[in-house]
């Protein structure tokens, strides 16, 4: 080395401010579910368990992926992470109101417009969700990786998650698939 710092003295300077910038890449492309995700800060050896996109009439909405406890089957006395990565872009009240109508369609119970309005934001394509269960009670969500809210109220994971892994989903096959069956 010190032969190349007498013919190129900021070779090991160049070298270094290299595999720094080479770094920062990494971290900064590192896909969604990695360390920085809130499903893993907060799912216990959270691991992909299945992914599924979810179609209306033919035409993709949204991508989803569920994380569970060491990639094991889903199971509901347990936490787990939804992530869901638009293709089209929604405005809050499609959001709102179709969520709320899909827990009143399944007999759940559900928040209230106003709490939903806290949580969900008008989506563009590429914008994500994530809803992460915490006990039996409460729902968290995140929109693009920042905190929106929390739902709290009686079998509240219940009633939000079987929109997408309850046994009367829109779409059984992309249930199946989300759940890695």
């Amino acid at each position: 080395m010190a032969f190349l710092q007498k013919i190129r003295p900021s070779l090991p300077r160049r070298i270094s401010d290299t595999c720094a910038a080479a770094l920062v890449s990494f971290v900064m492309l590192t896909p969604s579910g990695s360390a920085a995700s809130p499903i893993t800060q907060m799912v216990t050896d959270a691991q992909l368990r299945g992914s599924a996109t979810f179609r209306f009439l033919g035409v993709p909405i949204y991508d989803a992926k569920l994380f569970t406890p060491k990639g094991a089957a889903l199971r509901w006395d347990e936490d787990f992470g939804l992530q869901l990565t638009y293709r089209k872009t929604l405005k809050q009240k499609a959001l709102v109101n179709s969520t709320l109508q899909e827990i009143a369609r399944q007999g759940n119970p559900a928040p209230t417009q106003s709490q939903l309005k806290q949580c969900f934001q008008a989506v563009a394509k590429g914008d994500s969700y994530i809803a992460i269960s915490e006990g039996p009670n409460k729902v968290g969500f995140w929109r693009n990786g920042q905190r929106t809210c929390t739902l709290t109220y009686p079998d509240a994971k219940r009633a939000f998650m079987s929109i997408f892994l309850g046994s009367d989903t829109r779409s059984a096959s992309f249930t199946q698939q989300l759940k890695g069956q």
